[in-house]
């Protein structure tokens, strides 16, 4: 199984859908990488999931550095991509580089992503012009939840889906090797994808992108709350490990485990 590179991913638009997983830590990434998932988000989704925020806000970048570099040990196959957090991706000029080189340099990251459309465009120019591959994102925005309304679906008026168009556009000029659009209402995120030469990958866009990403714990049924609700999960890893834990801690009172074998 290859080892896939940001042309890789651009190619498959067209040809098949991309599959994308978020991955925090070595055990998923290498479950993911083998099991042929294209591209791993090492997310600021991190902090929601596994770390208990109630946001993504307090994700810091000595976080991401630390949990890119342990799925960038055991990723033989997907492209690893890194979340650029909070505040980091708001800052202009070398601190933005800087911040970056480290995910890729420290973290092992081969990409990162940027939240944001035309308004963050020369950031992203500045990067690409540095050797720096960025996955664009659009739609909601979850480090910017406070000034966005809350979680909720974009494109719904004429002048959002403008707008989003608009986003796509400029992120595609400025050289994104692709963009994750996230609760963008089915039509629209179709006409974006259809309109971009690079892959479009929806999360709670509908079944038009060019691909899917989803965040892993929420495909394992291991989200601890709210799922949204796009996700289909394709397992019950929460009752399964819920029912070791607790056979484990009645073996071990009822002195059952372990065994004098």
């Amino acid at each position: 199984m290859k080892k896939l590179t940001v042309r890789d991913i651009q190619e498959l638009k067209g040809r098949q859908p991309i599959t994308a997983l978020t991955a925090y830590d070595a055990i998923m990434a290498r479950l993911a990488s083998e099991a042929g998932i294209d591209l791993l988000l090492v997310g600021d989704s991190v902090g929601t999931t596994y770390l208990g925020f109630e946001t993504t806000l307090p994700v810091t970048l000595d976080m991401m550095v630390h949990h890119t570099a342990c799925a960038a040990r055991v990723c033989p196959h997907s492209l690893l991509v890194a979340d650029v957090p909070f505040p980091e991706g708001r800052l202009k000029g070398n601190g933005l580089l800087k911040a970056c080189a480290r995910l890729i340099q420290e973290g092992g990251a081969e990409a990162v992503k940027l939240e944001g459309g035309e308004a963050i465009a020369p950031k992203v120019e500045q990067l690409v012009e540095a050797g720096i591959p960025v996955l664009g994102h659009i739609g909601l925005l979850p480090q910017q939840v406070n000034v966005l309304g809350g979680y909720r679906k974009f494109g719904s008026t004429p002048e959002e889906s403008q707008a989003l168009r608009k986003d796509a556009a400029a992120l595609e000029a400025a050289g994104v090797f692709a963009i994750v659009g996230e609760m963008i209402e089915p039509e629209v995120a179709a006409e974006i994808a259809k309109a971009l030469r690079v892959p479009f990958i929806g999360i709670g866009c509908g079944p038009h992108c060019d691909g899917q990403i989803l965040v892993t714990p929420d495909l394992l049924g291991l989200t601890m709350g709210n799922v949204p609700s796009f996700v289909e999960p394709f397992a019950d890893l929460k009752k399964t490990v819920h029912g070791a834990f607790t056979a484990y801690a009645e073996a071990v009172r009822k002195r059952t485990y372990p065994s004098l074998k």
